[in-house]
């Protein structure tokens, strides 16, 4: 049975009296630390000299340092930063500042599990890892519920390691929703393998194929995209809400129908045996190295296969449309 924690087994009073650094003020630092803070804890933000988002957090009320300067005086460094940076900011900024004692925090295991970042026995390593995107952790905070987390201790140099991440996690609102014990190997796999093969390379690749064979047949790209893509969202909806049974009973028996004759031919023993190939990439170090050496000479594959993608006719038709639906927010759109 699965471990979980609530907001009743959770100490705030662990950080008490302590100073947390959340390193970064992106999507996840600017919830992270402003969660905290509301939740009455001492927090300050660090970042790199002329970071744009000095004065944002500034405004919001923060005390902001360098990046070095908030490790040097926190007990407890939260790092918020994209994974392919970490390694780089551990090294000039964060590990010179690790005393006996301190905690060193993640919402990822990438960089540990990876072998990038290897902290010194004598403090604390843990990770607090919100299962949504940092502006859903923050507007849950808000309207009094929480996003779920992970929580994991990779090295308890304290004793208390659990009971220190258990604290944060509530901090920012994820003891309300719940948070469930996992180990950075477990929840850096399974994280990499759901992105890859599900989440996003697997629904885009999905959507883009069903979207060109229905061109190909003749009919209209707008016709196309809004049943391949836009109704995507209406359908994980009703799938967040209630599972697979839920949406299954919203929908028409027409498409429930479809549901189950199709989808089992659309999905086969071949995808889910190259799904097992994208797992075992990932547990074997694969999928990590490439991914370190393709930053290290600057990205060529990357930004290629970004720019091909961005040129799909999917996307140009999707943004046409979008630009005439009122409700969806224009500061989406690139």
């Amino acid at each position: 049975m699965a471990l979980m924690y609530y907001e009743k087994d959770c100490d705030l009073g662990a950080l008490k009296g302590k100073t947390i650094a959340v390193i970064g003020y992106g999507s996840q630092g600017h919830a992270h630390a402003l969660n905290a803070k509301e939740s009455g804890l001492k927090v300050i933000v660090g970042l790199y000299e002329g970071s744009a988002s000095w004065k944002k957090a500034e405004d919001s009320g923060l005390t902001v340092k360098t990046a070095r300067e908030a490790a040097e005086v926190a007990d407890f460094i939260m790092i918020l930063i994209n994974d392919e940076k970490q390694a780089r900011l551990y090294t000039e900024s964060i590990k010179s500042a690790l005393k006996p004692g301190k905690t060193l925090a993640f919402a990822h295991g990438f960089n540990i599990h990876f072998g990038q970042i290897t902290p010194p026995p004598d403090i604390n390593v843990v990770m607090i890892a919100p299962k949504g995107p940092g502006h859903t952790v923050r507007e849950q905070y808000l309207a009094g519920a929480g996003v779920p987390c992970l929580v994991a201790v990779y090295q308890d140099a304290s004793g208390d390691a659990k009971r220190l991440g258990l604290a944060y996690a509530a901090a920012i609102g994820g003891a309300r929703a719940g948070v469930l014990e996992t180990t950075f190997k477990e929840e850096t796999e399974t994280d990499l393998f759901g992105e890859q093969a599900v989440l996003c390379g697997g629904v885009s690749a999905l959507m883009k194929a069903g979207y060109e064979v229905l061109v190909e047949a003749g009919y209209q790209p707008e016709s196309a995209y809004f049943e391949v893509m836009h109704e995507m969202k209406l359908i994980i909806d009703l799938v967040n809400r209630g599972g697979l049974s839920f949406m299954r009973y919203s929908i028409s028996d027409t498409a429930e129908y479809g549901d189950y004759v199709s989808g089992p031919r659309i999905i086969t023993g071949k995808t889910k045996d190259a799904m097992r190939q994208v797992l075992k990439e990932i547990q074997n170090g694969k999928f990590a190295r490439e991914w370190i050496l393709e930053n290290q000479v600057n990205r060529p594959n990357f930004n290629r296969m970004r720019a091909i993608e961005a040129e799909h006719p999917i996307e140009k038709v999707g943004k046409e449309l979008r630009s005439m639906m009122g409700w969806i927010k224009k500061n989406e759109e690139k």
